[in-house]
């Protein structure tokens, strides 16, 4: 089976749309069709490379999709990456979209001269944390938010 992984397109967004729904029904969430145009035109808009997203395609098929944002960090001189929204649609979970996904964002951060990538998942999500386990380190750190 072929895999592309690729920056997101202006042709992509129904299948954008439908994974990224997707991944945010896996977490209970959802957000407004305003939130859905704001978010697709920014990872569009060649005036904010800080916002990034990747699609992956298994034989012409969306697969997955990763979001990820460089940003300042008062602790480093380069910016560090944040990758914000990862998802493998079930159907090609196993087949290795989810580590492509995130050694594309390793590339694209070591590209950019930013060495640090880090990530949150939520406990629950032990799927994904085998994954993680095999390509990141886990810190003790945990999260607060208002």
């Amino acid at each position: 089976m072929s895999l592309t992984v690729r920056p997101v397109s202006a042709a992509d967004y129904a299948d954008w749309r439908y994974l990224w729904t997707a991944y945010l029904e896996f977490y209970h969430s959802s957000v407004s069709d305003a939130v859905y145009e704001m978010t697709f035109s920014r990872l569009l808009d060649p005036d904010r490379p800080q916002q990034n997203g990747l699609i992956a395609f298994k034989d012409g098929q969306a697969a997955g999709l990763v979001h990820y944002i460089f940003h300042p960090h008062n602790w480093r001189i380069e910016d560090v990456c944040y990758l914000q929204d990862l998802y493998t649609d079930p159907g090609f979970r196993g087949t290795g979209i989810g580590r492509s996904l995130i050694e594309a964002v390793y590339r694209a951060a070591d590209d950019n001269g930013t060495p640090s990538v880090y990530w949150l998942t939520q406990d629950f999500n032990e799927t994904a944390r085998i994954l993680y386990d095999r390509v990141a380190t886990l810190t003790p750190f945990i999260k607060y938010q208002r």
